[in-house]
C-alpha cells in the first residue's frame, strides 16, 4: 500500500496523525473542540489566505460551508472579519485574540508533535520529509488523455469514407 502511486494514503495518514494530536493538546490545555474543517480555515489564514472565497477554493469546498465554518469560529471568538483592504465588496477573516491564544498553544502542539516523530522514525527523516514536501512541486500534470468506451466507432462514423 506504500507503493508510490498510492503516496496520497501516508500523506493523508500523517496528516490525520498530526491534526489528531494538535486536537488532543489543544483539548489538554483547555481549548473546546475544534473540527478539522476549522482546523483548514485555521491554516489557510495563518499562511496568508484570508478571504473566504479563496479558502474555499483552496479546500475544494463550497463559500457557503467556508461562510459556515467561519461564522462558528467568530461565534467561538477564534476569528474575527474585517473588510478587505483590497476589495470593499468583500470580508477577510483574521485572527482574533483569543485564537491567538489557542495558535501560540497549538505552535507548542506541532513542535511536541514533531519532536516526538522525530523520536520515533528519526531526526534525518523528518527533515528529509519537511524537504520534500516543502519543495516546488509544481502544478499537477494534466490527465492523460483517456479513450472512451465507442469513442472509435464513433470516430470511425465522423470520418468521410476514403
Amino acid at each position: 500500500m506504500n507503493a508510490p502511486e498510492y503516496l496520497i494514503v501516508p500523506l493523508l495518514q500523517a496528516f490525520c496523525w498530526f491534526d489528531d494530536g494538535l486536537q488532543a493538546h489543544l483539548q489538554a490545555k483547555g481549548w473546546a473542540h475544534v473540527t478539522r474543517p476549522q482546523s483548514m480555515v485555521m491554516v489557510n489564514i495563518v499562511t496568508g489566505v484570508r478571504r473566504p472565497s479563496d479558502i474555499a477554493r483552496n479546500l475544494g469546498v463550497s463559500r457557503q460551508a467556508i461562510h459556515a465554518t467561519i461564522a462558528q469560529m467568530v461565534d467561538m471568538g477564534m476569528l474575527a472579519l474585517e473588510d478587505d483592504p483590497d476589495d470593499g465588496r468583500s470580508k477577510i477573516a483574521v485572527i482574533a485574540a483569543k485564537g491567538q491564544a489557542m495558535r501560540s498553544d497549538a505552535n507548542e502542539a506541532v513542535n511536541a508533535l514533531t519532536a516526538e516523530l522525530a523520536r520515533r522514525i528519526g531526526k534525518t527523516k523528518v527533515a528529509d520529509l519537511a524537504a520534500a514536501l516543502g519543495a516546488d512541486w509544481g502544478v499537477p500534470p494534466p490527465p492523460p488523455q483517456a479513450k472512451r468506451p465507442g469513442t472509435r466507432a464513433a470516430e470511425r462514423r465522423r470520418s468521410p469514407a476514403t
